[in-house]
């Protein structure tokens, strides 16, 4: 099964040395699950052809908002409702999340309670599991239709299913906590407050449930289900 990554982000440039690209990231995230995957850098301005350019879809994260005046926002929204038009299946993780919401009706802010930062525990229906976070936007209106699967009391829409057609999560289950760390050393200082900052920095070597959220993307690719 072909998998299409939308990368809608770019590292910044002092992590690129020691990390992956978005794309890689989810690659390796997904490994040893049977799929193949191709990356198209929507950020900077570059397109599949259509829907039919994979067997399902996944877009990542950036550091922009989905609310945005830029040029790749508007043909991203056009590619995401053509997607699942296509009835081809589709994963959207933190921005991602955000713009398939956006694209289907939903709304997007940058949400008046602050940041989460670090390992953040989430409400599923088979118990909490905890995942990297790194946002200040969320969705604070679903999209008709749309079912929430997760939330915190920060983040309210933390998991949406669109039954059949698409699955959606706020947190990162691809960031470890190198990259994490990495991320409050160059892009969160003067942003986040430091005292959310180091104490995301206290909670780094807390069990993270990457897996689990990794078996729940390879099972909504191939079943179209959660469990």
């Amino acid at each position: 099964m072909k998998i299409g990554i939308l990368q809608t982000g770019l590292l910044p440039e002092a992590l690129e040395k020691d990390f992956d690209s978005y794309p890689g990231m989810f690659e390796t995230l997904l490994a040893g699950r049977g799929f193949a995957f191709q990356s198209w850098s929507v950020v900077e301005g570059e397109f599949p052809s259509g829907p039919e350019d994979a067997d399902g879809w996944l877009i990542t994260g950036s550091r922009h908002g989905a609310y945005e005046d830029l040029p790749w926002i508007a043909p991203l929204e056009d590619l995401i409702r053509a997607i699942v038009l296509a009835d081809r299946p589709l994963i959207g993780v933190c921005f991602g999340h955000q713009i398939i919401a956006q694209a289907l009706g939903g709304k997007v802010e940058k949400y008046a309670g602050g940041w989460s930062v670090g390992p953040t525990t989430y409400r599923f229906p088979d118990g909490p599991k905890t995942i990297q976070a790194w946002h200040q936007d969320q969705v604070t209106e679903a999209p008709e239709g749309a079912e929430t699967v997760a939330s915190s009391d920060f983040c309210q829409y933390a998991a949406l299913l669109y039954p059949g057609k698409a699955y959606t999560v706020q947190p990162h289950p691809e960031y470890g906590d190198a990259f994490i760390d990495g991320l409050i050393r160059t892009r969160g200082r003067g942003v986040v407050p430091d005292d959310q900052l180091d104490a995301a920095q206290g909670k780094l070597g807390t069990p993270l449930d990457r897996g689990a959220l990794a078996d729940q993307f390879a099972r909504f690719f191939r079943e179209r289900s959660l469990s």
